[in-house]
């Protein structure tokens, strides 16, 4: 099931834009799939991070709600659901994404360990045609087939700005909670996380990673941007 409803749609998908939106150049097909799938995702992605943004500005009411009512947990839960239900935020509504995410990351992870020089024409679509060959070559500088430590330096950088556009405007001198703590250490964590599963992997799957990140991070501007709380 996983591989006929997602191994095999990317692998088509990627072929048709290979032979139609490009130049035949691997690197473009895959920066055009990664953007389709980003537009796909959008409204997922959108729900996702939006909730997220509301549940950072919520922070100080939350702590609040939990300082007023720290004796009685019944009165505490009461209050943080009348305020995320105000703001129309799910605190849990972030995990549903890295839940989504994974299946298509996966489907990548094999996409791009295909040996792109002897394809399984066998699993095309009728009105996807073959190519005679595939250019893997990104730039003239990047076998996208083989690991690039250039690439993978550049995907870490472009998490670490994905990280800290996420990251809500502190009030200079406030000691942070405990979770703020770990928020703040995420920017760094993940691009260590990115050099670990990226170093080894082809380099086809960094540039997904590239592309995806700067993406969030349009994205992530744009949504600071829209996001208002009610305070009540």
């Amino acid at each position: 099931m996983f591989h006929t409803y997602i191994f095999v749609p990317l692998f088509n998908t990627l072929i048709f834009l290979y032979q139609n939106a490009t130049t035949e150049s691997l690197g473009v097909a895959i920066i055009l799939l990664t953007l389709l799938i980003r537009f796909i995702l959008f409204p997922l992605f959108y729900k996702s991070t939006k909730s997220q943004i509301v549940m950072q500005k919520l922070q100080p009411l939350i702590q609040k709600i939990q300082h007023d009512h720290k004796d009685d947990k019944e009165k505490q839960a009461k209050a943080l659901m009348d305020l995320y239900r105000n703001n129309n935020v799910n605190p849990f509504t972030s995990i549903l994404m890295v839940f989504v995410q994974i299946p298509i990351l996966i489907g990548l992870y094999k996409l791009f360990s295909v040996d792109f020089s002897n394809l399984n024409v066998g699993e095309l679509y009728s009105f996807v045609s073959a190519p005679e060959q595939i250019n893997s070559m990104f730039l003239g500088l990047i076998d996208l087939k083989n690991r690039s430590m250039l690439m993978v330096g550049l995907a870490a950088i472009a998490q670490y700005f994905q990280g800290t556009s996420a990251l809500p405007k502190y009030e200079k001198g406030k000691e942070l909670s405990t979770a703020e703590k770990m928020t703040k250490q995420m920017v760094y964590m993940g691009p260590i996380f990115t050099l670990l599963i990226l170093w080894s992997l082809p380099s086809a799957l960094g540039l997904y990673w590239l592309i995806t990140s700067v993406f969030s991070i349009v994205q992530q501007v744009y949504i600071n941007k829209r996001v208002k709380i009610n305070n009540e």
